[in-house]
């Protein structure tokens, strides 16, 4: 937990001094009170005691109630405030983590367990934080203080004050070993239920064409009331402590006058006023003490949960980036050319290749095709390019440098990526095509519209309600999946990379519909380089060159009739799609 305070800044921590400094000042105010308690009883009881000092030392105790008040008062706000900053500052930095790490980090977290981790997990650091800086630093400065008031005042009092919070200790402790392990389960059935819920969202058209509601309910139900009685235990042993705390507190004030109440008998008469006055200040002492540990009880009710909490937020914020940014951003001794060279990969927990010994290059104004079974490493290799992963062995070169010395920056800046599924953001269709940074100038409305048109875009955008202002939603739901892959290969364009990055990116349109966009596509990019992966035989026979690939091996590479008479793979594909005479003619 200790890590996450590396997010406060020097501010933050002048405010956690602030904060120590009125903590100390309400707690000597509160402190002061018995004192006073004592002297007016003192006063009360001596003959020829004037009013106006019963009155003055009663003054003194207000000015004491309304300063420790007061000094409360301006704890909570920096507390407060502390904690918010915490929230925003460790959301931020959970985020931006997500977005740094590489693609393979990324999957070891499921998303519903990062949104509680943002969320849920932050909030109970949070509320630790809030109520810790009052609470847990006070307790110990209270209970420590009252302790050193009345050690010396008699020792039946200190005993009896003594097996109280021995007491206490152990009631504490024997519930945290029953309930922490417990939490760690709940934020992990939080997750689940995040889960739950979002997969039944995310899927609701399958859900409702399957007739699958009853299955998802029960589904649900079973995960809510998992968490719900495990919550149910956790509070249920919670419930425990308050009661015994006030049994407790109340069992130690009739103790002490109980022995007071033999003190005074047994003492002579001159005595008596002082064990009198002593018992009253004890008993407010030891109140001091018991109230202390009555509030660590609550910090401990709060961290456990808070614990768990940090340590699945250090999770993500420990994931190490194996995917480092390199230093390169200047001038390249090529354009629009990527090269593999006896390129090999695996994931880091895989004992086979997935990518076997690939070698090609792509010139300027070519366009490389690749096609392969499914599962042959079409959309891997792909993703070589731009990073999303890095190659085990071997090396992948952009413009003739090695994409691992570029910075991530320069690196997007030279690419036009369209993955597989097409990604709409919450916006306008403006918003969707412009998206991102190229280190460019900003995208005029001019450009979105010609990235659109040469997309096959802009009929459909013209049907909207406000044309290029319509609001697309988040995931693009409502627009069908062929829109959604058009406007994806719009914001690529809208770019104007060196190279293009078409990763299965036509699947979803028509026949007609892809002729006319590849040939408009074509004409627009022949200066940049394309780089695309398909199934269809009819979207890359016109390539200049189809790399053909066949469990993770590269089998065949050429044009495609030189693949036609040179490689049984490629054949047998294109056989399964187009008739002997289609391809003849092709």
């Amino acid at each position: 937990m200790l890590k996450l305070f590396e997010i406060f800044n020097k501010k933050d921590y002048i405010y956690i001094f602030i904060c120590l400094i009125f903590i100390i000042g309400q707690v000597w105010l509160d402190l002061k009170l018995p004192d006073y308690m004592s002297e007016i009883t003192t006063l009360v009881q001596t003959e020829g005691s004037k009013m106006n000092d019963i009155i003055l030392n009663g003054v003194y105790m207000l000015l004491c109630a309304f300063g420790s008040l007061a000094f409360a008062v301006v704890t909570g706000y920096f507390a407060a405030r502390l904690a918010a900053t915490f929230s925003l500052k460790s959301r931020k930095k959970i985020f931006n983590k997500v977005l740094d790490i590489d693609t393979q980090e990324v999957k070891n977290f499921e998303t519903s367990s990062l949104i509680t981790r943002t969320t849920n997990d932050v909030t109970q650091v949070e509320m630790l934080i809030a109520l810790g800086l009052q609470l847990l630093i006070k307790a110990p400065i209270t209970a420590v203080w009252a302790i050193t008031k009345i050690l010396n005042k008699s020792w039946q009092w200190s005993a009896i004050t003594g097996v109280a919070v021995v007491v206490l200790l152990g009631v504490i402790i024997s519930l945290m070993i029953v309930v922490v392990p417990r939490f760690k389960l709940v934020q992990k059935l939080t997750d689940k239920i995040n889960g739950v819920t979002r997969e039944n969202l995310t899927g609701i058209r399958v859900v409702r064409a399957f007739n699958a509601e009853k299955y998802q309910e029960d589904k649900f139900t079973k995960v809510n009331n998992d968490l719900t009685n495990l919550q149910l235990f956790n509070q249920k042993k919670f419930a425990i402590m308050m009661p015994i705390m006030y049994l407790i507190m109340y069992g130690v004030t009739l103790a002490i006058y109980f022995v007071g109440a033999y003190l005074i008998e047994s003492a002579g008469m001159a005595d008596k006023i002082t064990i009198f006055g002593n018992m009253i200040v004890f008993s407010s002492y030891a109140m001091q003490v018991i109230m202390s540990f009555l509030m660590l009880a609550m910090i401990f009710m709060i961290l456990p949960r808070a614990s768990v909490s940090a340590k699945r937020i250090n999770e993500v914020l420990d994931t190490e980036n194996k995917i480092i940014s390199g230093t390169f951003d200047g001038e390249t001794p090529e354009k629009g050319t990527v090269e593999f060279k006896n390129v090999y990969f695996k994931y880091d927990d895989a004992d086979e290749y997935l990518l076997e010994n690939i070698s090609f290059k792509a010139n300027k104004g070519e366009t490389v095709a690749f096609i392969g079974s499914t599962g042959s490493g079409k959309s891997t290799l792909i993703n070589l390019v731009p990073r999303f992963y890095d190659a085990t062995e071997g090396e992948i070169l952009v413009d003739g440098i090695n994409v691992k010395e570029y910075t991530k920056e320069a690196l997007n800046n030279r690419l036009g990526y369209v993955p597989q599924k097409a990604v709409m953001f919450n916006g306008s269709v403006n918003y969707n095509i412009a998206y991102g940074e190229n280190g460019k100038e900003e995208v005029s409305i001019d450009k979105i519209k010609e990235a659109a048109t040469v997309a096959q875009a802009s009929d459909f955008i013209a049907k909207m309600d406000n044309k290029y202002e319509t609001n697309i939603a988040a995931g693009g739901t409502n627009v069908s999946g062929g829109q959604k892959q058009r406007l994806a290969i719009a914001r690529a364009i809208a770019r104007d990379p060196e190279i293009y990055i078409f990763d299965d990116s036509f699947s979803a349109l028509d026949y007609k519909t892809d002729a006319i966009l590849r040939k408009k596509l074509k004409e627009y990019t022949k200066e940049a380089t394309s780089l695309i992966v398909a199934q269809r035989i009819g979207t890359i026979m016109n390539a200049d060159k189809i790399v053909v690939l066949d469990s993770g091996k590269c089998v065949g590479m050429g044009t495609h009739k030189e693949l036609l008479n040179t490689c049984p793979v490629y054949k047998e594909i294109a056989l399964s799609q187009l008739s002997k005479e289609e391809l003849e003619n092709a």
